[in-house]
């Protein structure tokens, strides 16, 4: 695993220094991917690899992210994965997700409120090890607000409900739905005017037949601009705590969308 994820960053320098030979300078009407509540069409490519204890997965994940306008975005997801415990390949768990920023500039450093409303879809085959057979449905809001030029803090919560899992491999006994409530602190660091970090602690408190359990993940993703407006470059891991599962990921995005953001 940590020859994996330190190929991936001499990957993501040696590519990056490459292409930033031809980079321009940040005009002031360059769109700022550096914050979450800026909504921008683009297509997202990245290679992935999850490690965990029983089972690995590797493959690619393509994010397509469709701004209406600059306080409206629909988002779809969609992995394919290889299980090495199956040694099957597929499609993965699909996700759609609509954010809704009904609010901004409330005052110089409360920039935003964003409403948004998230589905997991088990497209994914749980005997193959590819999905979890069970729905999972979120709603809550995200707020965003400017502490300096380079920290942007972008807290959120929201409503989880994930059903009982619909596969016939899991006794009935067995299967239970959960609810409970999410968090996020996802913290923007700009770092220069190319490139900016994402670090999102992300607990969950779920009820499952009558039982609370925590889990507790996070998020960390570098991203380097290449092309302004254009093109940019990320690398992430994120890790789940308390399963012991560890995603990483190394991608490129590319920006559709020039509008900027309101």
């Amino acid at each position: 695993m940590r020859k994996i994820f330190s190929s991936a960053v001499l990957l993501f320098a040696v590519v990056s220094n490459a292409f930033s030979q031809d980079s321009t300078k940040a005009a002031k009407n360059d769109i700022d991917p550096s914050k979450p509540t800026n909504l921008y069409t683009q297509v997202n490519m990245n290679l992935e690899y999850q490690s965990g204890k029983v089972q690995n997965l590797y493959g690619i994940r393509f994010n397509v992210q469709y701004a209406i306008n600059p306080d409206n975005l629909f988002l779809i997801e969609l992995p394919f994965l290889n299980n090495d415990r199956t040694s099957k390949f597929g499609i993965g768990d699909m996700r759609v997700r609509y954010y809704n920023a009904i609010k901004r500039n409330i005052t110089k450093s409360f920039i935003a409120i964003a409403p948004f409303a998230d589905i997991s879809m088990p497209t994914g085959s749980y005997k193959n090890g590819l999905g979890t057979s069970s729905w999972s449905l979120a709603g809550g809001v995200v707020f965003g607000f400017l502490i300096s030029k380079k920290l942007s803090l972008f807290p959120g919560i929201n409503y989880v409900h994930i059903t009982k899992p619909g596969t016939d491999l899991i006794p009935a006994s067995n299967k239970f739905a959960s609810n409970g409530v999410g968090f996020q602190f996802n913290a923007s660091y700009v770092i220069n005017k190319q490139t900016f970090l994402f670090v999102n602690p992300l607990p969950t408190f779920l009820n499952t037949n009558g039982s609370w359990k925590s889990f507790w993940a996070a998020e960390f993703n570098l991203n380097r601009i290449i092309k302004p407006n254009k093109f940019k470059m990320n690398l992430s891991w994120n890790p789940n705590f308390t399963t012991d599962v560890n995603t990483f990921r190394l991608g490129g995005t590319f920006f559709l969308s020039t509008v900027k953001d309101a």
